[in-house]
């Protein structure tokens, strides 16, 4: 259970775990900050560490108040969609057939029925977003898990506000953000080596890092490029019409 931390007019998120050391983490896309503290460690202790790393946190948050974000999607005719890194114009079609999404050359093809609102394209889309991503995803963690000789329980596709994936070790769960969709595809292969590894390293120590390290030396400019990339806006959450895809 998370503690509220308050230091000044910032109010930390604290939540203690069987680890070793602190763990500082500020969040997209509001500036969030959590501190992960071992379970013995006393509240004054990591309040001292806290006010110690005042002065990054304020950077972090800066930083991420002038980060470029996306514009809300409308959803209408020639409307900019990312798939994969790649710009893609979306192309309504509005008749009485299967309400369905296609990518076909360099557009994105909506077929929906007449008079179809926002909120139900809105749906549509996210829900094709998670197909794609899940089909994608499969084939990678396939890849990982041969080479890194693990064995995930379950893949989830879901949309995350603060995290591009995460790794439960106890279950062996694994979790991917919708948003990875939009991303050049070697951002969601590091996101999955990483939720991966943590099935053999639960922490991000030294170990953590060398076996990311062995396994894609150029992780941190991939983990750099993918943080600089437009902070998303969360779509909508699916129904049980989008489920079906065919309402």
């Amino acid at each position: 259970m998370a503690t509220q931390l308050p230091i000044g007019d910032l109010v930390i998120e604290v939540v203690r775990k069987d680890i070793k050391n602190v763990h500082l983490s500020v969040y997209p896309p509001d500036g969030r900050v959590r501190i992960a503290a071992p379970r013995r460690m006393k509240l004054d202790t990591i309040r001292v560490f806290g006010v110690g790393k005042l002065a990054w946190i304020r950077e972090q948050q800066q930083k991420l108040a002038a980060q470029p974000r996306e514009t809300r999607p409308e959803f209408v005719e020639r409307e900019s969609h990312y798939v994969w890194g790649r710009r893609y114009l979306l192309n309504i079609v509005q008749d009485d057939g299967l309400q369905r999404v296609e990518l076909k050359h360099n557009r994105i093809v909506l077929h929906v029925r007449p008079g179809t609102t926002v909120e139900r394209r809105a749906e549509l889309m996210a829900h094709w977003r998670r197909q794609l991503l899940r089909e994608e995803a499969t084939k990678l963690v396939a890849n990982w898990q041969k080479r890194l000789g693990v064995t995930a329980n379950r893949l989830l596709i879901q949309s995350m506000k603060t995290q591009w994936g995460s790794c439960n070790p106890k279950t062996r769960n694994i979790r991917l953000n919708t948003e990875l969709s939009k991303k050049p595809k070697q951002c969601l292969d590091y996101i999955i080596l990483h939720e991966l590894a943590h099935l053999l390293v639960p922490n991000h120590g030294d170990d953590f890092l060398k076996l990311l390290g062995s396994n894609l030396p150029h992780w941190r400019s991939i983990r750099r490029h993918l943080n600089e990339l437009p902070l998303p806006v969360i779509e909508a959450k699916p129904t049980a019409a989008t489920k079906r895809l065919a309402a």
